[in-house]
């Protein structure tokens, strides 16, 4: 068994760890990570046994694994993290060209704190991981957030704003969609992400508005982000929001770190132009 390989070796820097069979794709992801996040410290494992081994001899700040390794699978990686780091929390991405669909199926386990789709490219990932280890405000990011309850959104707003973002809040659909439409035919389409409940008191709630912003107005993905949040565990409700065109759900209870980040990454991922997957 190879031992773990180390790079900009700090006590005090960022460490993250890149978990991948391929010794080329970690060589990939570790060179983008080294240019794009420069004092971070790269710790690369082949496998599951390596892994475990490098995370006796230190903590990590965060881990991204394939979703295959040669002794097991990144679920599995991600329950080996979980026990190491013990009261510490470390996020835990998998890198993976069926994120996506596993996402969908809502396959992924509370071990594993979020994905990423490798057809996204490089510059992508270095911007998913930064997000995580090194979040950068984006500031006058336009967040269009449909919240129907006053002591929410207020909380809410407050952890988008510490992060420079500015916050056009809207207590119905109704206005939000007002606000969208005044827009239409724009270059300034009046929001940079879109960040909405799904329950909401009025006629129409967040899955109603999802419907429009990508069928009546056409805008996709990387035009209008949308994010939505829910507290709904069934499966089934999750999959049919990213089926009709969710870039992502953040669950309730909110945790800022995850919000942000997850809003931060849709902002940046909206900026950067289309790249090719990762070779496997």
């Amino acid at each position: 068994m190879d031992s773990p390989e180390l790079r900009h070796l700090d006590a005090a820097a960022t460490r993250v760890m890149v978990v991948d069979g391929s010794k080329l794709v970690r060589k990939l992801i570790g060179d983008v990570l080294a240019r794009e996040l420069p004092g971070v410290q790269l710790v690369t494992c082949g496998s599951i046994a390596e892994a475990r081994a490098a995370l006796a001899a230190g903590p990590v700040n965060l881990v991204t694994t394939s979703l295959v390794l040669p002794d097991g699978d990144g679920i599995a990686l991600a329950r080996t993290v979980r026990e190491a780091a013990g009261q510490a929390y470390v996020p835990v991405i998998v890198v993976s060209g069926e994120a996506q669909s596993r996402l969908e199926a809502r396959r992924f386990t509370e071990d594993v704190t979020d994905y990423f789709d490798k057809a996204l490219g490089h510059q992508a990932l270095a911007a998913f991981i930064r997000g995580y280890v090194q979040p950068e405000p984006m500031p006058g990011a336009r967040v269009l957030y449909v919240e129907d309850s006053r002591v929410v959104a207020l909380a809410t707003k407050r952890m988008l704003e510490r992060h420079g973002m500015t916050v056009l809040h809207f207590v119905d659909v109704e206005e939000a969609l007002a606000h969208l439409e005044a827009h239409l035919g724009r270059d300034d389409i009046g929001a940079d992400v879109v960040l909405t409940d799904v329950y909401l008191k009025g006629a129409l709630d967040g899955g109603d508005l999802l419907q429009r912003v990508r069928h009546a107005y056409g805008y996709g993905k990387r035009r209008l982000p949308v994010l939505v949040m829910t507290g709904d565990a069934n499966p089934a409700n999750q999959t049919a929001l990213l089926r009709d065109g969710a870039n992502d759900l953040v669950l309730k209870p909110i945790e800022e770190r995850l919000l942000v980040t997850k809003t931060l990454f849709q902002l940046r991922l909206a900026q950067l132009p289309e790249q090719a997957a990762f070779d496997a």
